[in-house]
């Protein structure tokens, strides 16, 4: 077997818990498993991850810069609200299709492990998304395509429920779920409620 860098090995496991969970659900993770879907033993995992904490506390980093940062650099862009909004759901969607499981396991171990870190970082990840989309509310409503009657931090919590429910139908419903044209039918659902 070739040797890989800590940095890719990391990947690879990160990359295999989510897969396990979207495969076989949270109950099925094990470093047995893990170790036999990457081709290591269970003791080479930790050398690249001290505990499971780390693996948990690696993919929420990599949510916060991969996923939270791409939102904000759409939510700060030029463009117009309403094109800023399809960019932003778009990707999201996009970043749960290569992602399948993470909502899960997030909210499992953040929830369960009773770790305060852990939970401020999801807090913080959640936090910034509303921010995000009530930021595009509130520049379409500046813009004048909106309606001023809408709140956009009660949109924003609404807008939460949509990758949190693509995520968990899209393990639940593995071959039923139309991925393709979600992102356009949830975008069309949302500017019904901002039109004027």
């Amino acid at each position: 077997m070739t040797r890989e860098s800590t940095e890719i090995r990391q990947k690879q496991i990160k990359n295999a818990v989510l897969e396990i969970i979207a495969d076989e659900g949270l109950h099925n993770l094990s470093t047995r498993k893990l170790a036999q879907r990457i081709g290591l033993t269970e003791g080479a995992i930790f050398r690249h991850f001290a505990t499971k904490r780390d693996i948990i506390k690696g993919i929420m980093d990599d949510v916060a810069n991969d996923l939270i940062g791409n939102l904000r650099k759409i939510t700060l862009s030029a463009q117009k609200a309403e094109e800023k909004l399809f960019a932003y759901m778009c990707s999201n969607v996009e970043y749960l299709k290569q992602n399948r499981g993470i909502t899960i396991l997030l909210f499992s171990e953040a929830a369960h492990l009773g770790d305060k870190e852990l939970k401020e970082k999801l807090n913080l990840i959640l936090a910034e998304q509303k921010q995000f989309i009530a930021k595009i509310v509130r520049d379409g409503i500046t813009e004048g395509v909106w309606s001023e009657t809408v709140n956009p931090e009660d949109l924003a919590v609404i807008y939460m429920g949509i990758p949190i429910t693509f995520n968990i139908e899209m393990i639940l419903n593995k071959s039923g779920m139309n991925v393709e044209n979600f992102c356009k039918r949830m975008y069309s659902l949302i500017l019904r409620t901002l039109k004027k």
